[in-house]
């Protein structure tokens, strides 16, 4: 186990929530380290839990009971302004249906965690199109999403995500709404961030998506079940 300080550390971390006089436990008991330079999948079927646990990892949510350090933050207590900080600062998003805004372009969209942290019009412009390029979308910078394939809304949203170069990307079915060609180049560019030296956390329901990570975490009624490599 490495010395080094964690980029993700939960201890005994539970999140409860409570429907009228019901309570659903949705994690009981996570303890998790996830190191700088790691590939990582989060593998479970509907209601395991692993979506909660990428909701925390994430800075959307903070646990019930437990310690959640993300990227040397600890927000196991943490406000939703603060959360939002840590998120926009520190962590890149990549999902399943993209979340592109559809009346804006290539670039307008890969801006936008750029316009929320603050960074001068210029320079969001300029970083915006140097994502672009490196996702091969140079060519497609005034086009907005209804002019694009899914494979092409995945590489803005990918873009999107590092343009404010975070210490973690997230990927939450990030080939769920592509054919199986287009997902497999998909999963080749996250495994080229990671060797370039980008912290990948996938979550999924599919072991062969999983198979692309270096340790995969499986995750069942809101515990840890093993952990292995592929």
């Amino acid at each position: 186990m490495s010395t080094a300080v964690p980029l993700v550390h939960l201890e005994d971390v539970r999140k409860i929530y409570r429907v009228g006089d019901q309570e659903i436990r949705a994690l009981n008991g996570i303890n998790l380290r996830i190191d700088a330079g790691e590939f990582v999948s989060i593998i479970g079927p509907s209601g395991s839990g692993k979506s909660t646990l990428m909701h925390l990892l994430g800075c959307l949510d903070t646990p019930t009971t437990g310690r959640m350090e993300i990227c040397g933050n600890d927000l196991s207590r943490a406000s939703q302004n603060t959360l939002a900080a840590v998120r926009n600062r520190e962590i890149g998003f990549v999902f399943q249906s993209f979340n592109l805004l559809g009346k804006l372009n290539v670039v307008k969209n890969i801006e936008l965690p750029l316009v929320y942290a603050g960074v001068p019009a210029a320079e969001r412009r300029r970083r915006a199109e140097k994502a672009a390029c490196d996702v091969g979308l140079g060519d497609r910078l005034s086009n907005r999403p209804v002019q694009l394939s899914g494979g092409q809304c995945q590489r803005v949203a990918i873009a999107r995500a590092l343009v404010n170069n975070p210490q973690i990307v997230f990927g939450d079915e990030p080939t769920g709404n592509l054919d199986s060609a287009m997902g497999v180049l998909i999963l080749e560019m996250f495994k080229d961030l990671n060797a370039a030296g980008k912290t990948i956390v996938l979550v999924t329901h599919d072991p062969d998506i999983a198979a692309v990570s270096k340790r995969v975490i499986e995750i069942r009624d809101g515990i840890i079940q093993r952990e292995y490599a592929p």
